[in-house]
């Protein structure tokens, strides 16, 4: 039923008012029993033919006389049910009687200045609703900001490039309230410079080039940069940044760190710059609307990722390098990452590229060449990413179980065992170290892959106890085990025959899960570089390992992989609406085990979707 109005009767000069529904729904409910009767729905007509005069007895006293307009601003509760002879609300036609309860509810006053009805074409509700604020993407600051109250800021900053930290010091100056952030910033920068010295064998060319960092410094910070310790820098630089102007920050920040292959500045070809109306274009997110998907895996990744403030860092990150306005992209690099195979390594089958894009909010299908266009450009960006994720599961780890390497994609690839939860790439091994340190040092394992030529170096180099079966380069600083099969270990350590037995297993489970997330699906073909790639498959992993260990913990080794062949197939309904997404699932075992695990729990403030909340029903 849909707006009535009733009439109410007023006192004896006659006059009279109105009671204006917008929206009702009337449900009947049978207790006991097994038969609705011969005319079902005349109980519902009963029931809405009784209504208006119910709700004109309730609120008459609101009606009568010339008191001001009101709102209901709450659900109006009416239960009607069979009750005592002689009650309020006797349908028409003499039926039986009924018992009326009206659930207590706010009444609001209208104001008087209120704009008139017949100039205003918004609703009768929506005129006096108090709007929503419009949703903004959280800055960089407010990330580092938090990330300091954390007190993760500086591991994170120690994981990220040279060329990361000065874009986002770049992005930072000149805002308010960010001379904080922008200043342990900088002190990375300067610490960094201040540290690097060619070995120690010719002093006096370290001291000289100790020296050239310092002189890029600005005459009145050399002195006391040069004798202060890595500690006092942020404060120091902290009092620099709050009287100098941004050019002259500027050019320090280039100074120290000068452009690299993270300078997103050039990375834009001729032809492609595109205006901001056009990029609002490209990424409008749908508002409207409903499409059936064949698998709502994506949209269960980011529960998972949520939990570990990594759905919270993608629009601060963004942010920082002007990219917030493009999140849907990196939605859909990150859906693909768990639907179908790509074909040939480029070629996607329709029905992934409408879940994808359904994921995103976009409309199918999403261009790959501006997925590549925008692997170029957010490549500052992703090592933030990385190392939030990289923290979080470092923080989770038990140093008593082993850590797994193994190269691919022109890299090293390190997970956790235990779960197979994702933690880091890197091109060598010293830069998956500080990784393993933060993981309590625990043993390593090195599986069957195109590792460096340097890694056994490197690690034996650092301390890491690792054992491998891959066959050691001449020179490489390994012994060998007496075991069935052949096996190495790190020179000077005691090697744990209960990680021989189990390497063949872990083996083999990396390999798969390196074919099926790496080798087979391909979120960004046509990106020039690996680095987006590897990011949603970092995040794409952590969420598959999360669901599989939520679910199935108990009862055998969680593997991401069981969660992507037992959930793929996953059929939903999404629905998109002003402030929420709805995710609709069919009801069985499976919507019942994501239930109970809290795994259909709400997303609030999805970058992607401009801060709308992501929700999951069953139906």
């Amino acid at each position: 039923m849909s707006a009535p109005t009733a009439p109410s009767a007023g006192p004896s000069s006659g006059e009279t008012g109105d009671i204006t529904v917008h929206r009702c729904t009337v449900t009947v409910v049978r207790r006991g029993g097994w038969s609705w009767g011969p005319d079902p729905r005349g109980l519902v007509r009963q029931v809405v033919d009784a209504l208006p005069e119910l709700l004109a007895d309730h609120f008459a006293e609101r009606l009568a006389g010339d008191g001001p307009d009101v709102e209901i601003t709450e659900p109006l509760t009416v239960t009607v049910r069979p009750g005592r002879a002689g009650g309020p609300g006797r349908p028409a036609g003499g039926g039986p009687a009924v018992e009326v309860q009206f659930a207590p509810v706010p009444v609001v006053e209208l104001p008087d200045d209120r704009p008139d009805a017949d100039a205003d074409t918004v609703s009768f509700e929506d005129s006096f609703a108090v709007g929503p604020d419009p949703w903004t993407v959280p800055s960089a600051a407010a990330l580092f900001a938090e990330l300091a109250e954390r007190g993760e800021l500086d591991a994170l900053l120690a994981l990220l490039p040279d060329e990361s930290v000065r874009a986002y010091l770049l992005a930072l100056l000149g805002v308010d309230d960010t001379v904080a952030p922008a200043a342990r910033l900088l002190a990375e920068l300067v610490g960094r410079a201040l540290a690097a010295a060619p070995p120690p064998a010719d002093p006096h060319a370290m001291a000289a080039a100790r020296s050239r960092p310092v002189e890029a410094l600005p005459q009145r910070l050399r002195a006391a940069v040069a004798g202060a310790e890595a500690a006092d820098l942020p404060r120091l630089l902290a009092d620099f940044l709050a009287s100098a102007d941004r050019e002259e920050t500027v050019r320090l920040a280039r100074s120290l760190s000068p452009g690299g292959p993270y300078d997103h500045t050039a990375d834009e070809p001729p032809g492609e710059t595109r205006t901001t109306d056009e990029v609002r274009t490209a990424n409008a997110v749908r508002t409207t609307g409903e499409v059936r998907v064949w698998s709502a895996l994506p949209f269960l990744l980011a529960g998972p990722l949520a939990r570990i403030g990594y759905l919270d860092a993608i629009g601060p990150a963004l942010a920082g390098v002007e990219l917030a306005d493009q999140a849907p992209l990196f939605a859909a690099a990150l859906g693909y990452k768990v639907l179908g195979v790509t074909a040939r390594g480029w070629r996607r089958a329709d029905r992934d590229s409408e879940a994808a894009a359904a994921f995103a909010g976009l409309q199918p299908p999403v261009a790959e060449e501006r997925l590549a266009a925008f692997a170029r450009q957010v490549r500052p960006a992703l090592p933030v990413l990385d190392g939030v994720l990289a923290l979080s599961v470092c923080r989770g780890h038990d140093p008593a179980h082993p850590l797994l390497i193994t190269g691919t994609d022109h890299g090293l690839f390190l997970v956790d065992a235990h779960g197979m939860f994702p933690i880091a790439w890197a091109a060598q091994a010293a830069g998956l170290l500080p990784y393993w340190q933060a993981c309590g040092h625990p043993p390593v394992l090195l599986c069957d892959g195109p590792l460096p030529p340097d890694t056994l170096r490197e690690l034996a180099a650092a301390g890491v106890p690792f054992l491998t079966g891959v066959r050691p380069l001449r020179g490489d600083p390994v012994a060998r085990l007496p075991w069935r099969t052949p096996l190495w270990t790190a020179e000077g350590t005691a090697p744990d025959v209960r990680l021989a037995a189990e390497l063949p297993a872990h083996a083999q489970r990396f390999a798969d899960l390196i074919a099926a997330l790496v080798g087979e699906r391909r979120a960004v073909p046509l990106a020039p570089d690996g680095g987006l790639e590897r990011t949603v498959t970092l995040a794409a992993t952590l969420g598959l390992a999360t669901i599989a260990w939520t679910l199935w913990r108990d009862r055998e080794t969680p593997d991401p992989l069981s969660a992507l062949s037992r959930l793929a197939d996953l059929e939903a309904t999404v629905r998109y609406e002003p402030a929420a997404v709805r995710v609709r699932v069919p009801m069985g075992r499976r919507h019942a085990d994501l239930l109970r695990g809290g795994l259909l729990a709400d997303v609030p403030d999805v970058v992607w979707l401009n801060g709308r909340t992501l929700t999951f029903s069953a139906g």
